[in-house]
């Protein structure tokens, strides 16, 4: 075998040219076999990656082009590279099957490019053998959390080859793309709500500028209900249930599943414009501000006009787990310093325009750590958030809301609890872990975290302490700090 391969290696001559020649050509030849394939494995990502752990980009699509606009047409194009959401790309003859909760995609035999709507019926049944390419995915933005994830529907996408001869027409043709996702996991929690749905929502749709269409697994009516005002700036067409409505809906492009980039978090670099937090902080402007008129003009004026002699504090009130048992001390405490002050206990049933009135007018909101502190996001940027956070929740506080509050311009105060604060320190021992070194306990898992800290524990607060930081709001939102008490306010935590 040595000699043979020196022998290869010193061919001179006419037959050396001939034999490199021959083997050039058939290397391209090869190369031209292999392409197609090269190009149609749809585990490839081909897509922007957008994340916290992997935020440069997958294969040649440019980071500042919008999603999906360099896919080709025919194809589906899947990035399941992010730990949070899967996400994938439909361009051509795209057509909805409600009963078997599919989305088709046929080639379009066509030289002109133009799509035959009354041809390739989609129909229960259809030969297997004609698929191109088959994919799946859950189109909701918790994909590392198995078990939420089971609870949610699964979308199948299918390329198949386009089939001559005539069937029924589309029901509906759009002329604008759709954007698929799921309502279902964790919605209904005020914080899911936004982190999951809107904000992703708006993330991978907002290019469109309300030309898109949205179509919804695990439709809620009533979260369509509650959050129709955002829905409607961020579309200017109905929405519709996917499953629940059996038509069969026609577009050119589809987007299924939704891009996210951190808890609460719009990053402009990772959408590849200027846009960020404080864009969508606008819109939801744009969208409630019709009815915060209309509550002005019922009767709201006084005390909108009255927060120019006081300034406003708003506290999100808690009943059972984390609630300040000492509330209305702490209401008494900050009209002393001179705020006026509104208790504000929202519920599940709360119209949301009520709830952005009143923290859009606020200057200073405080609140325990807790899915209600969601609500910052309707806080104009440059006034305060006093986060009260209790045992065990340091990390979920500054990760789920401190950082993302400073993010979209707020002034945050984090008020860390002393054990004695909590009612904890009635049910352990001093030296406990539980009380001593709670992350000890909540490195163990989340079961321990709900169960310890968020379930068990409510809030005694020392007045004299947590005074210290009503007068720093205070002196920060009017420019006057009391003579007794002249701090400097800062985007710091207080220990």
């Amino acid at each position: 075998m040595k000699r043979q391969g020196l022998l290869f290696l010193f061919i001179t001559g006419e037959q050396g040219l001939s034999f490199y020649l021959y083997l050039f050509l058939s290397l391209v030849s090869c190369t031209f076999i292999l392409l197609p394939y090269l190009f149609t494995i749809s585990s490839s990502s081909h897509l922007y990656s957008f994340g916290v752990q992997n935020e440069g980009l997958v294969g040649n699509i440019d980071a500042k082009s919008p999603l999906c606009s360099t896919i080709s047409n025919g194809r589906i194009w899947c990035d399941r590279s992010h730990f949070r959401s899967d996400i994938c790309c439909l361009k051509g003859d795209i057509r909805t099957h409600s009963s078997s909760a599919s989305i088709f995609l046929y080639s379009s035999k066509n030289s002109n490019g133009f799509i035959n709507y009354v041809s390739s019926m989609v129909y229960d049944g259809e030969d297997q053998d004609d698929e191109l390419q088959h994919e799946r995915i859950k189109p909701y933005t918790r994909k590392w959390e198995t078990s939420v994830m089971n609870t949610v529907d699964e979308l199948d996408l299918i390329s198949k080859r386009s089939k001559s001869g005539v069937h029924h027409p589309c029901d509906v043709v759009h002329n604008v793309p759709a954007v698929i996702f799921s309502t279902g996991g964790y919605t209904g929690n005020v914080y899911h709500d936004f982190n999951d749905g809107i904000m992703p929502l708006y993330i991978t749709s907002q290019h469109f500028n309300r030309k898109v269409v949205f179509m919804i697994l695990d439709y809620h009516n009533w979260w369509v209900i509650k959050y129709g005002d955002i829905l409607s700036h961020l579309s200017d067409h109905p929405i519709i249930d996917f499953i629940g409505d059996d038509r069969t809906h026609c577009f050119t492009e589809a987007i299924a599943g939704l891009r996210i980039h951190d808890e609460l978090t719009v990053d402009s670099l990772l959408l590849g414009s200027n846009k960020n937090i404080v864009d969508f902080r606008n819109l939801l402007d744009r969208a409630y501000w019709p009815r915060i008129k209309s509550l002005i003009q019922e009767g709201e004026r006084d005390k909108v006009q009255y927060q120019v002699r006081k300034p406003k504090l708003v506290i999100l009130s808690r009943n059972g787990s984390r609630a300040i048992i000492n509330e209305n001390m702490v209401v008494k405490t900050s009209e002393e310093i001179g705020f006026q002050v509104h208790v504000l206990k929202p519920e599940r049933t709360t119209e949301l325009a009520k709830i952005y009135e009143s923290l859009n007018s606020s200057d200073v909101v405080v609140g325990v750590h807790g899915a209600a502190l969601t609500h910052f996001l309707f806080m104009q940027p440059g006034s305060v958030l006093i986060q009260i956070i209790p045992l065990g929740t340091d990390w979920a506080a500054e990760t789920y809301y401190g950082e993302p509050a400073r993010k979209l311009g707020l002034k945050y105060i984090g008020y860390k609890i002393k054990g004695r604060e909590s009612s904890l320190f009635d049910e352990y021992d001093k030296d406990d872990p539980v009380l001593r070194n709670p992350s000890s306990l909540t490195k163990k898992g989340w079961e321990y975290t709900k169960k310890i800290y968020l379930e068990d524990q409510t809030l005694r607060l020392d007045l004299a302490r947590f005074r210290k930081r009503l007068v720093r709001a205070y002196g920060y939102v009017t420019g006057i700090h009391p003579s007794h008490c002249n701090f400097h306010l800062g985007n710091i935590t207080q220990m």
